[in-house]
């Protein structure tokens, strides 16, 4: 591993190639936040792939590529005078040490090891923690972007109302709540009051895969990955048969894939 001093200039490098980039390349000099957000979803997604597949230098390369993103928006809003790079390592900086009085006093030096409370009495008090920032988000949910997917914002949501105290006590009674959301959307008397119902009844089933503490994205994601092999099997089975989808039941596709089942597919 490098050392501090090493780290150090390694990011100094970074900083002294993205001034060099920015000042001297055609494509980089022309690029903004906005043509460069994108780009840093896309870089996000595939720093997230490399997490799940448990690939070190994988993620150690996509981490580096979302760093530069970090650096450019700085870079540009240093050009403008707004703020740069400095200015947003002092601000998670503040809001670090302050966010976690169990590990640091208000003189900013450490708490005594054995003091802190349990990770669990944490998360309960996170939001709480947050509400007393000084310059903080106004609203309890004000800081979830309302561009984040739809799954992943329910669950951000559901994290940070269960931070102020707004949680189920028992995960079993949820259920109640699913049966209750299955129910109305027999009953919805429109196609608009559907798709409400629709949403309510996926937002209750995220809220019950957090309870049980599953990752509702990672399980969805392992059923898709499912789904595809399953129906590639199933798609190879029937160009093998040669008649195409057109030219098959449901049932015998259905045998196909009950194939591909018994496969561990």
């Amino acid at each position: 591993m490098h050392t501090r001093e090493e780290k150090i200039q390694a990011f100094g490098r970074l900083l002294d190639i993205m001034d060099s980039l920015r000042e001297r390349c055609p494509w980089n000099a022309e690029q903004t936040m906005e043509t460069i957000r994108p780009m840093t979803e896309e870089e996000v997604y595939e720093l997230s792939d490399e997490i799940v597949k448990g690939n070190s230098q994988g993620i150690a390369k996509e981490i580096g590529d979302l760093l530069y993103h970090m650096v450019f928006y700085a870079r540009i809003a240093q050009e403008k005078g707004d703020f740069d790079i400095a200015d947003c390592i002092e601000k998670v900086c503040y809001k670090m040490v302050f966010r976690h009085p169990h590990v640091f006093r208000a003189d900013g030096s450490l708490v005594p090891e054995g003091e802190a409370p349990s990770a669990r009495e944490i998360a309960d008090t996170w939001e709480i923690v947050k509400a007393k920032e000084k310059g903080g988000n106004k609203t309890v949910m004000s800081g979830i972007p309302d561009t984040m997917p739809a799954l992943l914002r329910a669950l951000s949501m559901q994290e940070k109302a269960r931070g102020c105290g707004f949680d189920w006590k028992d995960r079993e009674g949820i259920w109640d709540k699913v049966k209750e959301e299955c129910r109305e959307i027999d009953e919805a008397p429109t196609e608009k009051d559907l798709e409400l119902e629709f949403g309510d009844l996926l937002f209750t089933v995220i809220n019950a895969a957090r309870l049980y503490g599953v990752d509702p994205e990672a399980a969805l994601s392992r059923t898709c990955s499912k789904f595809r092999r399953r129906f590639d099997y199933l798609e190879k089975k029937v160009r093998e048969d040669g008649r195409g989808f057109d030219g098959m039941t449901m049932e015998e596709m259905d045998a196909f894939w009950d194939e591909a089942k018994s496969k561990g597919l």
